[in-house]
């Protein structure tokens, strides 16, 4: 009986990986390189790590052409897997604005905290030394993650001046966490 196995092997390290630590891509039926995060496109499928670094090596030694000898990379791949990768961490957030489990203000989200509600704090990377602070001594346990400026914050959920944000415990702080993660891990290895 074959079994299925959810890892799949990095083209350009060889390490087999769990497919949320991977970004896909598709060989296009032209001989084209794009980006496949939904797994929608025809073609041939293949994976690298979550990794700008990685894509970068990618490119520049064209591992691409193990997939064939016409294989051809668009210029600026890595500009659009960032940006679709940033954009998809944004929306995330966005959506969990309107889901009504994500919280925004200092004062908000220093109460929640308080009442052990809070599974994750989002703080803008401008955000000032003093906030940081009493956010950081009022979390103990909670992790902070700091990815997003505070106009792009700001842009993410439609407000003016969000330097501290919370999601609130429950399966869609889960989902934006594994999409704000996935941002995370790409621009920092």
């Amino acid at each position: 009986m074959a079994t299925n196995n959810p890892n799949r092997t990095c083209l350009f390290t060889g390490e087999e990986k769990p497919q949320d630590q991977l970004l896909r891509f598709t060989l296009t039926p032209d001989c084209q390189v794009v980006p496949d995060f939904k797994k929608r496109l025809p073609g041939q499928g293949f994976y690298l790590t979550n990794s700008k670094q990685i894509l970068e090596n990618a490119i520049s030694k064209n591992i691409f052409k193990k997939l064939g000898k016409h294989t051809t990379v668009m210029p600026n791949l890595l500009e659009i897997v960032e940006n679709i990768l940033k954009n998809r961490a944004l929306e995330s957030i966005n959506l969990a604005k309107k889901a009504g489990v994500l919280i925004s203000g200092f004062d908000k989200v220093k109460e929640k905290l308080g009442a052990d509600k809070v599974a994750f704090v989002l703080e803008a990377t401008d955000a000032g030394a003093d906030g940081h602070s009493k956010i950081l001594a009022t979390a103990k346990n909670v992790e902070i993650l700091t990815l997003f400026s505070i106009e792009e914050l700001d842009k993410a959920l439609n407000r003016t001046n969000t330097v501290h944000a919370a999601l609130l415990k429950s399966e869609m702080a889960q989902m934006v966490h594994n999409q704000l993660q996935k941002w995370q891990n790409f621009i920092n290895s």
